[in-house]
């Protein structure tokens, strides 16, 4: 067995071994006091042998008649003389003296003898408890150590097996539901970061492939023309500004996730607005129709990342739109909470698949006809939102389209020039 494995079993028993002493301890202490006030009431209730207890032992009056005829037939019935009848009266005294010796022996002799049982049976006792205290104490920390061996084992690929402890609901059974609690969470965000990982690969795979693709194809050719080198790098160039896009957005994740962001006044209301300025090609394209409410929204955070989000969302409304379709942007207050909430039509979405919206690559359609992206878009919408201490919420709309709604904490209102007061 090496070093660490005797050092934790060691550990172990260490905690083991303060419970059984802390039993033991207690019981040698209350049995202790126990024992003490047991034979202090016994030694006041035997007490000293006093004159009234030796006149009824010995009975004195019977012993004075049996002595007093004694010497009366001894003497042929003559009349007692003063010799005889001080015999009588050290008879008397030899015979108190030897009832008092006896009794005062008996006293200390029960005395010596309560002690002597007492100190036997309270070390014998202890020893019991002791033992006892040990298997207590390893039936109490039995959970501890399953709760050890579950986390010892744990690890990114083993995180499904659960403890699942039975028992009464106390500290140990918590602690136990806590323990699962945490693996069910580890197990998740693992399999979601490897979801991720896998995603990405795929992602920046496609637009390395199409440019690999491009280039074979047109040095395949044994004279390649102007136009065919022009169409390739078109292509080219195509594909290298997803991969940027991607590689952006997934930088952009990551510094949201990080957290440790810097504090800037922003406004919620100024950057929707820029955010509109900056889709307003796109809404031209697809006809779509804008209604804006945009009261000031102050709140404050990493200009960058909050400048994201709500370009994110304006551009995941415009995206995912239908030709001549609508978009609404409303920003404001709500208590002490700013708030951006961007509605737009469009396909019909099912309700259980707006959440899921948020997840990392996760798109409504596969096929070539969807609207491009990265499919980050929403995962970095919530990775902001989660780390400037707010929330955000997906509904789906009866008619089709979707609802995302933000909400972050409040900052100072903003000054006359509709900017946040620095």
């Amino acid at each position: 067995m090496g070093r660490t494995s005797r050092a934790r079993l060691s550990g172990r028993r260490t905690i083991r071994l303060r419970l059984t002493v802390i039993y033991s301890a207690l019981f040698l202490l209350t049995g202790a006091m126990l024992l003490a006030f047991t034979y202090a009431f016994v030694v006041r209730g035997l007490g000293p042998v006093t004159k009234a207890q030796q006149s009824a032992a010995m009975n004195l009056a019977s012993f004075k008649k049996e002595c007093g005829s004694a010497l009366a037939r001894q003497k042929l019935h003559p009349p007692l003389k003063s010799s005889d009848q001080n015999l009588i009266n050290k008879c008397e005294r030899g015979f108190s003296a030897g009832v008092t010796a006896g009794a005062t022996a008996q006293r200390a002799q029960a005395i010596d003898q309560l002690e002597l049982y007492s100190l036997i049976g309270l070390g014998g006792m202890g020893i019991v408890s002791g033992a006892v205290g040990w298997l207590l104490a390893g039936r109490v920390l039995r959970p501890v150590h399953v709760i050890t061996a579950a986390a010892r084992k744990a690890s990114e690929e083993n995180l499904g097996e659960r403890l699942e402890l039975g028992g009464p609901r106390d500290e140990l059974r918590d602690l136990a539901d806590t323990f699962d609690a945490m693996l069910g969470r580890l197990e998740a965000a693992f399999a979601s970061q490897s979801r991720f990982v896998a995603n990405a690969s795929h992602e920046l795979r496609t637009p390395l492939t199409v440019m690999r693709t491009a280039i074979d194809v047109t040095l395949a050719k044994p004279d390649p023309t102007s136009a065919q080198l022009t169409d390739m790098a078109v292509e080219v160039r195509s594909a290298a500004d997803r991969a940027e896009a991607l590689i952006e957005a997934l930088l952009t994740l990551a510094r949201s996730d990080r957290g440790g962001l810097r504090r800037e006044q922003a406004d919620l209301g100024v950057l929707a607005e820029d955010a509109l300025d900056s889709a307003a090609p796109a809404i031209r394209a697809g006809a779509l129709r804008v209604e804006t409410a945009l009261e000031p929204a102050p709140t404050s955070g990493d200009l960058v990342l909050l400048d994201r989000l709500v370009a994110n969302l304006v551009d995941n409304a415009v995206r995912h739109n239908s030709s001549g379709g609508w978009i609404q942007v409303v920003t404001g207050m709500r208590g002490a909470a700013a708030y951006v909430a961007v509605t737009n039509g469009g396909l019909k979405i099912p309700a259980e698949v707006a959440p899921q919206l948020f997840e990392p690559f996760r798109r409504l359609s596969t096929n070539a006809e969807s609207p491009g992206g990265t499919g980050l878009g929403l995962s970095i919408v919530r990775s902001v939102a989660i780390a400037h201490h707010g929330n955000v919420v997906a509904r789906a709309r009866p008619a089709g389209g979707l609802d995302v709604s933000v909400r972050l904490p409040g900052g100072p209102e903003p000054d006359a020039t509709g900017r946040p007061a620095r």
